[in-house]
């Protein structure tokens, strides 16, 4: 490939196959790729049915063909378990449904917010300490009840404790980073979990992979792909996504986020993301949202130049300061994002 998104000119390393320049006339040009021998952070954003959720299955299925590369795809509405069906493609791939994490895989000042509650309060208070000195649920349980606290503190961190308990993603043998960095793509299935859970999870797994690099307890290089992005900015997964946007390409953690809602991505997002894959949008708040994202190397206004069809982006890679129309290859692994038709 002649021109690899996000990697400088004149060098060379892993790379897997994007789609195709998109010319003014409609026809597809020479191939276009993605790097994947540097660690990123890119964003994916489109209305739905433009093609968001395909793109991202597309580099899910190229990252999945590098052995030196941990992909590891978070999946809120269950569309990526085609990703497994994919070995005569040399995808290999292996779905997880209804993940879980060892609770000390979220730090302890982010339990109280997890559960509901103002670390300030008392019992927030208490539930901070618990998950601080105890290493399950149950255990810090245990500690809270062993506290010289008020009766009401003590029964109200018990109640959102036992709360945290009942959403199934906790496990002291939950996901580690060395069943997530192995030689298969990980596609996390969090359909079935509520949305404090998927962001408990998202949480957990992101602050494992970091801290497995940081560590340098796993080889691989992870990339965290992740889908409805919209729905743990604002939670308490939205820090761990922050900290991978900024820190994450340090110890070699790669992260791609995808969402409809580009108003929902913080600052940060915008302002750190290195690669990013705009399909069409229309809301005005959107378009907004893309404007401050708009490099300066950009001649025309990124809103202006947004394809109308399903497939097509417009690609901004800051690594050659360029802004191309691209049409995103075909899947060759089975979609799951197409919504049920009355009709069929």
């Amino acid at each position: 490939m002649k021109f690899v998104v996000g990697r400088p000119d004149g060098t060379e390393g892993p790379a897997g196959r994007l789609g195709h320049f998109l010319a003014l006339d409609g026809s597809t040009g020479a191939p276009v790729g993605l790097d994947f021998d540097r660690p990123h952070a890119a964003l994916v954003v489109g209305k739905r049915g433009y093609g968001k959720s395909f793109t991202l299955g597309v580099i899910a299925e190229e990252l999945a063909r590098s052995p030196p590369i941990a992909p590891v795809v978070v999946d809120p509405m269950g569309e990526y378990a085609g990703l497994a069906a994919g070995a005569e493609a040399s995808v290999l791939a292996e779905v997880i449904r209804n993940p879980t994490v060892a609770p000390t895989a979220v730090d302890p000042r982010s339990w109280p917010a997890l559960v509901g509650l103002a670390p300030e309060s008392g019992p927030g208070g208490l539930v901070w300490r618990a998950a601080r000195e105890g290493r399950t649920i149950e255990a810090m349980g245990r500690v809270i009840e062993a506290s010289a606290a008020p009766a009401a503190d003590e029964r109200a961190a018990i109640n959102h404790l036992e709360l945290a308990a009942s959403w199934g993603a906790f496990d002291p043998n939950g996901l580690d980073a060395a069943a997530l960095a192995g030689g298969a793509a990980t596609v996390l299935d969090l359909s079935g979990l509520g949305r404090a859970p998927m962001n408990a999870v998202l949480r957990g797994v992101g602050e494992t992979l970091y801290r497995a690099r940081t560590e340098g307890t796993i080889d691989r290089l992870p990339w965290l792909l992740v889908d409805e992005a919209h729905a743990f900015f604002d939670g308490v997964a939205g820090e761990t996504l922050g900290r991978l946007f900024t820190r994450g390409r340090t110890p070699g953690v790669s992260l791609v986020a995808a969402t409809q809602r580009p108003d929902a991505v913080p600052a940060v997002g915008l302002s750190q993301a290195d690669v990013l894959v705009a399909h069409r949008l229309t809301a005005e708040r959107d378009l907004t949202a893309l404007e401050a994202a708009q490099p300066t190397y950009a001649v025309d206004a990124l809103a202006d130049r947004l394809p109308g069809e399903p497939g097509e982006a417009v690609l901004v890679d800051d690594a050659s300061e360029t802004v191309q129309t691209v049409r995103i290859r075909d899947r060759e692994t089975p979609h799951g994002g197409e919504s049920p038709r009355a009709s069929e």
